[in-house]
């Protein structure tokens, strides 16, 4: 495993970073697993050198945040790993306990970290961007959770690329936390992050560690046009339904199937090595819910390519239809 640092800061982070948002509550998505199918994936992880786990609040209502934190006791020193949580979305029927406000963000970053059972996360992110809260209020109060010391670093997720610069400004002229990070919707069918977001981040020294870079399980090739599949995701996933499933979404995998066929090699392998290639790409977030696709991921040619074999993935893949 490869180890970088996250945009302009000295931390240090996996090249592969592993979601947690499959592990936690069967009764939150019926594709999740439970605590004790979710347990060998951390230790695998751990085990193939990823220091990098991400989750969020909103995760099976909390239980994702419980599950991280009690495998990573179980497995894994705390100084040696690095764990992000997440705040926005709505945790209960109380209409403060949602977005960005001081109040939502306070109580949020304490009760994370009870269900974590840690002292502190490394990484605090906004889900999401808040329309009904001033971002000036946001900022503030994320600055004085990193001055509490119940964050190490704050960062963002999917949201405007105006918006983030904004963000940044004005955390800037306040002399407040800055993000290191964007957290944002990035992978071969989906590459809208080109045209702005991605090269502001280069610009600014911000690490993007991309959801979803296989697609929801769409660029393994296991689709079906019919929506039908042959995992319990597959057929339930309707956010995935909503976002992929054009014909040309069909056309991108078709070819990353084939350049897989001709390299021997599997379709996910040749998404996550294209993601792991593009410019400044830190460290994509990967979903598991089996222990294969761990192995896949973790394959030293997917972080490492030898130069031809790269080539030749990079002149195929550009030829893809997006």
């Amino acid at each position: 495993m490869k180890y970088v640092n996250l945009g302009r800061t000295g931390l240090k982070v996996s090249r592969i970073c592993l979601g947690m948002m499959t592990y936690g509550s069967p009764k939150w998505r019926d594709w999740v697993l439970d605590e004790e199918q979710s347990r060998p994936f951390v230790q695998r992880a751990l085990e193939a050198g990823i220091n990098f786990f991400d989750t969020a609040d909103m995760y099976s209502l909390g239980v994702s945040e419980e599950i991280t934190g009690r495998a990573l006791r179980d497995f894994a020193r705390r100084d040696e790993v690095v764990v992000a949580t997440k705040v926005y979305h709505i945790m209960s029927d109380d209409p403060n306990a949602r977005g960005l406000s001081r109040k939502h963000i306070m109580d949020g970053i304490d009760a994370s970290l009870r269900r974590l059972g840690m002292d502190y996360v490394d990484l605090y992110q906004i889900h999401r961007w808040d329309y009904e809260t001033p971002i000036e209020e946001t900022l503030e109060a994320l600055n004085d959770v990193v001055r509490a010391g119940k964050a190490r670093y704050i960062g963002a997720s999917s949201m405007h690329t105006w918006q983030f610069v904004q963000a940044l400004y004005i955390a800037d002229l306040h002399g407040w936390s800055r993000f290191v990070s964007m957290q944002n919707h990035y992978n071969l069918i989906y590459r809208e992050e080109e045209r702005e977001m991605i090269p502001f981040c280069i610009d600014q020294g911000i690490g993007v560690i991309p959801w979803s870079p296989l697609a929801r399980g769409f660029l393994t090739g296991s689709r079906t046009r019919d929506r039908n599949g042959d995992t319990t995701r597959s057929r339930s996933d309707q956010y995935a339904h909503d976002m992929y499933y054009r014909e040309d979404d069909f056309a991108v995998v078709d070819r990353v199937v084939s350049v897989a066929n001709e390299r021997g090699c599997t379709p996910a392998q040749v998404a996550l090595a294209w993601m792991l290639h593009r410019p400044g790409i830190t460290s994509p977030i990967i979903g598991a819910s089996k222990i294969e696709h761990l192995e896949q991921a973790g394959l030293p040619s997917i972080s490492s390519y030898h130069p031809k074999r790269w080539r030749f993935l990079k002149s195929h893949t550009s030829r893809i239809p997006c």
